[in-house]
């Protein structure tokens, strides 16, 4: 039976993993989106739009499609769906991996204020400035509706949700950025304080950098803790060689081998797709 892997996926980092195990003869791989984003890029493998309906719902899909793997690959702040993830995976004895991309590092000239939450962020802010960029995503802004003396320019992919703040001055973009034209953009609105989510990786750093050059305050919200006993991995390397799927035998492939031999089962069936918008994955 070949070995099944399913990618609760939505970020750049689970697209580069569907892509180097689809290429892995004999495994079978399903990335699983929630569908908030509107277009989603194409995807190597199957893939299953909506959510399970909670811990006990993944984990009966687990059960169903013949799982032999979950990696919980969604966005560092998908927090619900990471404790959703561990409970399904302890529940059924499927091995779990969480692949997360390192956070950001304050370096030499920046001005950094980190916080626990976006309400924490939102009480901040009045101290820092009045122009306010924010690149927190299309969720949570109803954390910064109350401050209606300062002026938001919000990005996101898809538009926001409401509540948002009065006046606020929408940009809908996709990274990767760049630094030349985060610093007009910071200019051209007037800019005085950044507020941002540890996302980390390259695609939306260079707001950062920009912020630096100019030297302006930055309110980061630091990630949620992972689950007891629940750690990460950085890269695609590092989930490959976690499954055993990286140079040398043994892994998921003999584990699958294992139990054909022992069941009797052949490949499962079609993937199904749920409800588009149901609870699953963060982009």
């Amino acid at each position: 039976m070949s070995p099944h892997v399913l990618i609760l996926g939505g970020t750049t980092e689970a697209r580069a993993l569907a892509t180097a195990l689809s290429s892995r003869p004999g495994v079978r791989v399903t990335t699983s989106l929630a569908g908030r984003v509107a277009q989603p890029g194409a995807l190597d493998g199957e893939v299953r739009v909506g959510g399970f309906g909670g811990a006990r719902g993944l984990a009966g899909w687990l059960r169903e499609e013949g799982v032999d793997a979950l990696v919980d690959a969604t966005h560092p702040f998908a927090e619900s769906i990471t404790a959703n993830a561990a409970r399904a995976a302890t529940e059924t004895g499927v091995t779990a991996v969480v692949l997360r991309r390192p956070g950001w590092r304050p370096g030499p000239g920046d001005h950094w204020h980190p916080v626990p939450t976006l309400d924490a962020a939102a009480d901040l802010l009045p101290r820092l400035g009045r122009r306010v960029f924010l690149t927190t995503g299309r969720l949570g802004l109803a954390s910064f509706a109350h401050l209606t003396r300062l002026h938001f320019v919000a990005r996101s992919v898809d538009p926001p949700e409401p509540p948002l703040p009065p006046g606020t001055h929408v940009l809908l973009a996709r990274g990767p950025f760049t630094v030349p034209g985060e610093t007009a953009l910071l200019r051209e609105h007037r800019i005085d304080v950044l507020v941002t989510k540890d996302s980390g990786g390259a695609a939306t750093a260079a707001k950062l950098t920009a912020a630096r050059d100019l030297g302006l305050p930055v309110v980061v919200v630091r990630r949620p803790p992972l689950p007891d006993g629940v750690t990460a991995v950085p890269d695609v390397e590092g989930v490959l060689d976690r499954l055993g799927l990286g140079p040398g035998p043994g892994g998921l492939r003999a584990q699958a081998a294992t139990s054909a031999r022992v069941t009797g089962d052949g490949p499962a069936g079609p993937v199904s797709r749920g409800d588009a918008g149901a609870a699953g994955t963060c982009p």
